[in-house]
């Protein structure tokens, strides 16, 4: 039988692509949604806040209701709740230091050919590799 996982990721590729062209196409402004979290935790954002909501209950209701109709997936996900705690706390950090996060610098930024978000994409990927290497194979953390 022929591996079909890689379906799945073609397939959330394509409705994250999409949703990100619908984004910028109807608001005028990249999905990223660190800096739509953040603009509505700063207050930044006051003016779009239903907007900003929406895309939030989006966000997190639409998984949900996927893992309802199709099933959960099997993700790997360390069971010790240090690891799954920091590895939160620094991808947040780590999006408030590059001005941005995966959905901004690594699609939009790049889809649209942006020197600043291709560069945020290099750096994110090779720190997450060099992270990932350490704490499994050196550290033995995960």
């Amino acid at each position: 039988m022929i591996e079909t996982d890689w379906l799945w990721g073609l397939v959330g590729g394509l409705m994250i692509g999409g949703a990100a062209a619908l984004y910028l196409l109807v608001n005028g402004r990249v999905m990223g949604a660190s800096g739509i979290i953040g603009g509505l935790i700063d207050g930044s954002g006051r003016d779009a806040w239903a907007e900003r909501l929406a895309f939030l209950v989006g966000l997190v209701a639409v998984p949900a209701l996927a893992v309802l109709i199709l099933g959960g997936a099997d993700t790997h996900l360390s069971t010790n709740p240090v690891v799954i705690i920091a590895g939160g706390l620094l991808v947040g950090l780590g999006t408030r230091m590059a001005n941005g996060c995966t959905s901004g610098h690594g699609v939009c930024g790049i889809s649209r050919l942006s020197l600043r978000g291709i560069v945020a994409t290099v750096f994110y990927i090779l720190v997450g590799g060099i992270v990932m290497v350490l704490a499994r194979h050196v550290l033995g953390w995960i």
